[in-house]
């Protein structure tokens, strides 16, 4: 295997995801980094944000992550760091969502790299999370980064219209889907 500084980002992704496994906590790498592998690293983060399935301690996360390397920035920190690496793990609190929606464990998609299996957020489900940053904060980089991820996959409009609903952005779906399709 590669050095850890030299891991691309869903390689990394994909240590950090099949260590976990391997110690009983299955973790679904969303955010940025998510972005980041859908988009081909069009847009870069600094941090690898994972949400862990289920109840599991920063202990426990703590004591798989030793095993390759990667240190606790305190005791009950979040946030993951490795000598040789320029990237930080970040394990925010749960549950898997995005916006006000929850995300089944059957819309969790997965990447083989030669360091193990990356589970991620599908596309659309990548198009709201970065959506509802937008949405919530303004943030005109996530609409960027959501128009990115939908034009480069497939995404269920269906789901996505259904969202906007939910989130109370009914009219911002219609906008939405005019820019990834290019509509005037």
């Amino acid at each position: 295997m590669k050095p850890i500084g030299e891991l691309s980002r869903a390689e990394l992704g994909a240590l950090v995801c099949t260590t976990l496994e391997l110690a009983g906590i299955k973790v679904v790498l969303t955010g940025g980094s998510c972005v980041s592998v859908w988009t081909h690293d069009a847009f870069a983060s600094l941090d690898l944000d994972f949400i862990a399935l289920g109840l599991h301690t920063n202990r426990e996360i703590r004591a798989a992550l030793k095993s390759i390397g990667f240190k606790s920035r305190g005791r009950n920190s979040r946030y993951f760091e490795h000598v040789d690496c320029d990237l930080v793990l970040e394990f925010p609190a749960g549950p898997l969502q995005v916006g006000d929606e929850h995300v089944p464990d059957i819309n969790i998609d997965s990447l083989e790299t030669e360091t193990g299996t990356l589970r991620l957020l599908r596309p659309t489900d990548c198009v709201k999370d970065r959506l509802a940053g937008y949405y919530h904060w303004g943030d005109e980089q996530n609409l960027l980064q959501a128009l990115e991820v939908a034009r480069r996959h497939p995404v269920d409009w269906t789901s996505l219209e259904k969202w906007h609903r939910g989130e109370g952005q009914t009219e911002g779906f219609e906008d939405f889907r005019r820019q990834v399709e290019g509509w005037p």
